[in-house]
């Protein structure tokens, strides 16, 4: 009930761990990647709304905790705020479903996943009987489910919080999911249900005999070259939350988004498949464009647990709430890893969210504009 106060949020997005059960540690690399530096300012301002603003102010209004620029493997701009520093763990919320889509995308490739046409009930068998049943691991992927949920994490009777409270009443997220019933034929409306993603972490397990953390350490976070330690928050069953309780630091949520930049490849070597990277961020059907969509929930395109903002639609991003962000652009080479304690984001939801992707792109537009050899 206090996680979000504005007194002690910034605080208790670095201390999850001891808020709630955390799970094992995902170990850093034995060799962590250092980063080059290059020396960047950030404009001083960017465009919002036909308004030009001031990008110092909005972070501050923001309240950001942390703010790392890359173009390439170059970091131009890292800076922290709160109490964080380039080691604190800070919560993702639901980046860490980009994370999960990356598992299931490396899952399916080893050959653990027929066909994402499959119905899910296929693999997760006690599912036959929910609002579940039938519904293709595509549809979970690009949150076009059909299933019946609220996400609005201003309204206190929302399913999101009614999800919250279940949890922390030691209610296992499995046995939330069978409780969620089918509204809309799959794959046919896009509308956002955390609850999908916890689908696809429970198809990870299934298919692997892995855990969540497992799984992340052994194809991901061993393989990047991460900086530091990582860990997901459990339920009562000892279930990662996967659709949003990922803990890890700044500079490592930017080497997953340098990862993605570079068409999944580390090193020159394939960590995540390179056609799955980029299904991930490809706009494949009408529900899923964005703009004013009657067949969709949101004006943000959607791919593999990816959001596209569109207009045009060559970056995309991993969002969580509270603004926690992965943005990546392709055509400028950058890429920006943010997390944030802003307090007022259910009230202002879809403003924060524009408004960021208005900052990721002007200064994406300044590193371009200042030719850096990097």
């Amino acid at each position: 009930m206090n996680l979000y106060q504005k007194d002690n949020i910034a605080e208790n997005f670095i201390s999850m761990d001891k808020l709630f059960n955390p799970g094992p540690m995902i170990k850093a690399a034995d060799e962590p990647y250092a980063f080059k530096t290059q020396s960047f300012t950030l404009p001083q301002s960017y465009q919002f709304e036909e308004e030009s603003k001031d990008l110092i102010e909005a972070l501050d209004y923001f309240e950001t905790d942390g703010l790392l620029v890359l173009k390439n493997d170059t970091i131009l701009y890292e800076q922290y705020w709160h109490g964080n520093s380039k080691s604190s763990q800070h919560i993702s919320y639901s980046v860490a479903k980009s994370f999960l889509s990356a598992l299931i995308g490396i899952a399916y490739e080893d050959g653990l996943i027929d066909d994402l046409n499959d119905p899910i009930d296929k693999y997760l068998t006690d599912f036959n009987n929910s609002g579940y049943a039938g519904v293709p691991i595509v549809d979970l992927l690009q949150m076009s489910s059909g299933i019946l949920f609220n996400e609005d994490y201003a309204d206190p009777k929302s399913d999101i919080n009614r999800f919250g409270r279940a949890i922390a009443g030691g209610i296992s997220m499995r046995d939330f999911a069978k409780t969620l019933q089918n509204e809309k034929p799959p794959g046919t409306y896009h509308h956002y249900v955390s609850i999908d993603t916890q689908m696809l972490a429970m198809l990870l397990v299934e298919v692997t005999g892995k855990s969540v953390s497992q799984n992340l350490q052994e194809h991901i976070w061993s393989k990047i070259n991460t900086e530091y330690d990582a860990y997901y928050t459990l339920d009562d069953a000892g279930m990662e939350v996967a659709l949003g309780m990922l803990s890890a630091s700044l500079r490592d949520f930017a080497k997953f988004g340098l990862l993605y930049l570079n068409r999944g490849k580390w090193n020159g070597k394939t960590v995540v498949p390179e056609s799955w990277v980029d299904a991930s961020h490809t706009l494949e059907k009408d529900h899923l464009i964005p703009g004013d969509n009657p067949n969709s929930s949101d004006k943000w395109g959607y791919g593999y647990q990816w959001w596209i903002p569109g207009f045009p639609d060559t970056d995309y991003i991993a969002s969580g709430i509270y603004n926690q962000y992965i943005y990546i652009d392709p055509l400028s080479r950058v890429v920006i890893a943010k997390t944030s304690s802003n307090y007022k984001f259910p009230q202002e939801k879809q403003f924060s969210k524009d408004s960021h992707v208005a900052i990721f792109r002007a200064i994406a537009a300044a590193v371009e504009a200042a030719n850096l050899d990097v």
